[in-house]
């Protein structure tokens, strides 16, 4: 049996659902597939681009540098769409920007000279897309008064609650996930400015797996939808489906790094 390797380089709180897509991948084509998640993002991604891990949910600004290279080595295989009315059926998400519930900030004009999260320097949702909006607004550097970087999403989120930054922008399905886990983040944190949308990070695939099986992989996918098991799954992740999506797709991340690349944080 054919073993397929998946990993992840998105919130580890998504890890659950990307286990559940993995075996139910597996179990409707005959696979012996498999997680990686016992190492570190990295090493995730580095083993993606050498073919050890056929396939990796990856975050858009990762795809479109990989996709604008001379010989890539990998292509799209899906994404998701995310259930949500503010989504619109469209593979696409938000960065919230978010500050205590109890803080006197109300819009992202209020947050110059503030203290600002990024969660990591490769992430459109918690650093690109910040750099783009200040870059419309005019803004070149020293906008917040101290960035910091936390690692992840939810670090972000708890150094705001323990009042040590005051704002961050948060990948809006993180942020839902969590609120989900956790329905009191509701009434502890506030949003104050959205950024977005974003083309919606994308499952991509090693071109080494056979043509054929990149196909049964992409059918498999957006078609989980319309089986009982696989709507099921989608749920737990608050996903209405997954969507056939083209590298064009992607290029509004193209623009935004451009436009934002005149802008230090």
């Amino acid at each position: 049996m054919t073993v397929m390797r998946f990993t992840s380089c998105q919130a580890p709180i998504a890890e659950y659902f990307m286990q559940a897509v993995t075996d139910y991948v597996g179990q409707r084509l005959g696979l012996d597939t498999r997680l990686v998640n016992d190492i570190n993002w990295p090493e995730r991604a580095r083993q993606f681009d050498t073919g050890q891990i056929d396939v990796c949910w990856l975050c858009g600004v990762p795809y479109v540098w990989r996709a604008d290279q001379p010989a890539p080595t990998m292509e799209l295989l899906a994404a998701p769409v995310m259930a949500a009315p503010r989504y619109q059926d469209c593979p696409i998400y938000f960065s919230d920007v978010v500050v205590r519930h109890d803080s006197a900030y109300q819009s992202l004009a209020d947050l110059r000279g503030a203290t600002w999260a990024i969660n990591e320097r490769a992430s459109q949702s918690g650093y690109f897309i910040t750099r783009y909006h200040l870059a419309l607004l005019g803004e070149r550097t020293g906008f917040f008064g101290r960035v910091i970087e936390s690692g992840a999403h939810q670090a972000s989120l708890e150094l705001i609650l323990n009042s040590q930054i005051d704002a961050s922008a948060i990948d809006s399905t993180v942020l839902e996930l969590l609120v989900e886990r956790d329905p009191a983040l509701r009434q502890q944190l506030r949003t104050v400015a959205v950024f977005g949308p974003s083309p919606i990070p994308p499952w991509v695939i090693n071109t080494s797996v056979p043509p054929e099986l990149r196909a049964a992989l992409r059918d498999t996918l957006t078609q989980m939808h319309t089986d009982p098991t696989g709507q099921a799954i989608l749920h737990s992740g608050q996903t209405a489906r997954f969507a056939a999506v083209q590298d064009h797709d992607y290029d509004l991340i193209r623009q935004m790094l451009r436009l934002g690349q005149t802008v230090t944080l």
